[in-house]
């Protein structure tokens, strides 16, 4: 069966930005004084900057995370802090789907204006039917209500929708709607993903028969 529509993930998803979000997250605990590792940003990945960063917050001392994530967002932001580009096959997929009628939603564990700009690079936010933002949900990846509500604004079942994903948060919150995930090793390595239904490296050649083919209901 050829899925209905499609929920998409950003980050890592449709536009590489690990790098720019570890450069921030880094920063973050150098300037305080706090050591940091690739364990340690690897909790940050799929989730929301202040769930996880509210799971850290002891680690700093007086430190709110309203303060903190503020400055995380200004290195992200500034004019030093690394560019994020479309992952490979993410703005052909978009404009494909998008030419072809097939419903698509965004469902992020970023904030608004940060999802506004990164649409930019793979065909811009009117590609897309709605935009499922993190303050526009209580309870954040794995939870699924982000999916949950993408899905009520398509008008259709998980079962008939397809999400794509890169990160275990984000795959977990997918299976917990009743959706087909399929997963790309933008940020973590297959193995990590296995709980999706298909795993690729990325959007590459990706067409819309690929899922139907690959993970029938």
């Amino acid at each position: 069966m050829v899925p209905k529509a499609a929920l998409f993930d950003l980050d890592g998803t449709l536009v590489a930005t690990e790098h720019r979000s570890r450069s921030a997250w880094t920063r973050l605990f150098l300037a305080h004084g706090l050591p940091v590792d690739d364990e340690l940003l690897a909790t940050f990945v799929g989730r929301r900057g202040r769930d996880t960063l509210a799971e850290h917050l002891h680690r700093f001392p007086g430190g709110t995370v309203d303060e903190l994530f503020a400055e995380v967002i200004g290195y992200q932001t500034g004019p030093d802090s690394p560019p994020p580009y479309a992952v490979p096959g993410a703005s052909a997929l978009v404009k494909s789907l998008h030419a072809e009628g097939v419903p698509m939603a965004v469902v992020t564990s970023g904030p608004r204006d940060h999802a506004g700009e990164l649409l930019d690079l793979v065909g811009g936010a009117t590609m897309f039917v709605a935009l499922i933002a993190a303050e526009d949900v209580s309870r954040g990846k794995p939870d699924p209500e982000g999916f949950t509500a993408g899905c009520a604004a398509l008008g259709v079942a998980p079962a008939d929708a397809i999400a794509f994903e890169d990160a275990p948060a984000g795959i977990a919150a997918a299976r917990a709607t009743g959706l087909r995930c399929v997963a790309v090793t933008t940020t973590h390595p297959a193995a990590a993903l296995a709980d999706a239904d298909l795993v690729i490296s990325d959007l590459t050649e990706l067409n819309w028969s690929t899922p139907a083919r690959e993970i029938a209901p």
